[in-house]
């Protein structure tokens, strides 16, 4: 392969779902770029990173402590500048991100940010100047963000209608079944 001819980019996710689909949008937007994925940023070689002009690090999915996993991108940031780094950050990771993982080179984006907003930010390198997502700053996103994930808790008989119902079952089928009356079961 001639030198220059493609580029090599670095998706970093413990989230194997996420390294397939960036590898998709990747491979549709940029057909340019070179993609590998790892699960962490510790299985990636020297060789890899030095040839790589572009990382993108899913820190949502990480389970760990936010700044040991910060700080071991920090120096990785240190170590090699001329790689343009985006970190896709969960808003309880926030404060970790923006103060070791914030310089020129790098992109804060939110882990719920809309694909076209990944694709922009690859697509202008190192010269975009909104280096943090207006997802992750703004107080709007937290209030409609917590709303909208808020978890319900079903009953033992509930979860066993709806296991029904997914199965085909009809109303009258299941409250014979689960010795209810019909009305009880479709509320």
């Amino acid at each position: 392969m001639l030198p220059g001819c493609c580029k090599n980019g670095i998706f970093i996710s413990k989230i194997p779902v996420m390294q397939a689909g960036l590898k998709e949008v990747m491979r549709t937007h940029f057909p340019e770029y070179e993609i590998i994925s790892s699960a962490s940023a510790e299985d990636l070689t020297l060789l890899q990173l030095r040839r790589s002009g572009l990382v993108i690090a899913d820190l949502a999915g990480e389970s760990e402590d936010p700044r040991s996993v910060c700080e071991h991108y920090y120096s990785l940031i240190s170590q090699y500048r001329e790689i343009h780094w985006v970190f896709m950050v969960s808003r309880s990771w926030y404060s970790q991100a923006v103060e070791l993982l914030m310089c020129p080179t790098a992109t804060l984006l939110s882990d719920v940010e809309p694909i076209e907003n990944l694709v922009k930010t690859v697509r202008s390198g190192n010269t975009h100047a909104e280096r943090i997502s207006a997802m992750l700053t703004s107080p709007a996103m937290t209030e409609t963000h917590d709303f909208s994930y808020r978890s319900v808790i079903l009953t033992l008989s509930e979860r066993k209608v709806l296991r029904l119902l997914g199965k085909g079952w009809g109303i009258n089928q299941i409250a014979s079944l689960l010795k209810k009356s019909n009305k009880t079961i479709s509320a």
